[in-house]
């Protein structure tokens, strides 16, 4: 009875007004006093933040900071995929005949969750990470590997949670939220970075000028608040790390697994 509560209150919360009311509301010079109880409340690591508590004039503004130089190590071997975001594993595995199965119980198509795309053609039998970026994280996204942007896609959708609750009993959150698609073309083939809208997000924004070359780590987009990225890579061209599964947590830069040629 409560679950199924929270169910409906989350769908009835999950309008895309309710989220521009909370976006604006967070980019207006009134956050500021918010920013310094935000960072205690989610032990955020201000220490780490391009500028000083005091600099931001906004709650959004300090969500979507960028990091000191060198608060980040970039793994430096030519052939790592790395993680784009600091973030929990919420799911992990191979692509099944084009299904991420068991993604906190539910399982996903390609087709749903690329919105149809012929590009779904690539993954079928590739691998997928489901990184999911808490309060507490750094919110700006970089590139996982050297590459070229070769095509993006906006889809259109909801703002469900795609926390444990939202993911676990929400019917479909990744495939029902809005979305934002970059595909990226590598020496070894070609990945996509699937950026998952949530509750309370008022955005999801590329760097501008967005660029179309890219370097493993270059900033490529950040989040307004909270939320998840899906990264996929084409069938036959990763090979993971062995010991990274759910639960764990990662931090931009850190290897994932190795890019290897398609057979």
């Amino acid at each position: 009875m409560k679950r199924g509560l929270l169910r409906l209150m989350t769908e009835l919360s999950s309008r895309k007004f309710v989220s521009r009311m909370a976006g604006t509301l967070a980019k207006s010079a009134y956050s500021r006093r918010f920013i310094r109880r935000f960072a205690d409340t989610y032990k955020i690591d201000v220490h780490e933040a391009e500028k000083k508590l005091e600099e931001y004039t906004s709650l959004n503004e300090f969500f979507t900071r960028r990091l000191k130089t060198g608060s980040r190590t970039v793994d430096p071997a030519p052939e790592a995929l790395v993680s784009p975001v600091d973030a929990k594993i919420a799911s992990c595995g191979p692509v099944r005949d084009g299904l991420l199965l068991q993604v906190k119980g539910q399982d996903y198509t390609l087709d749903e969750l690329l919105n149809g795309s012929p590009r779904v053609a690539h993954y079928r039998h590739g691998y997928y990470w489901v990184l999911y970026l808490s309060p507490t994280d750094y919110h700006r996204i970089h590139s996982p590997c050297d590459g070229d942007v070769v095509e993006s896609e906006h889809m259109p959708g909801r703002v469900y949670p795609v926390n444990e609750f939202g993911l676990t009993h929400m019917r479909r959150v990744l495939s029902r939220n809005e979305r934002l698609v970059t595909y990226i073309r590598h020496d070894k083939g070609e990945l996509a970075m699937v950026k998952v809208g949530a509750l309370n997000v008022s955005s999801i924004r590329y760097v501008e000028p967005l660029p179309k070359m890219l370097s493993r780590g270059d900033e490529l987009a950040y989040f307004e608040f909270g939320s998840t990225v899906v990264l996929l890579t084409e069938d036959g061209t990763f090979d993971p790390r062995t010991d990274l599964k759910a639960g764990d947590r990662v931090r931009m830069g850190q290897r994932l697994g190795t890019l290897t040629t398609k057979s």
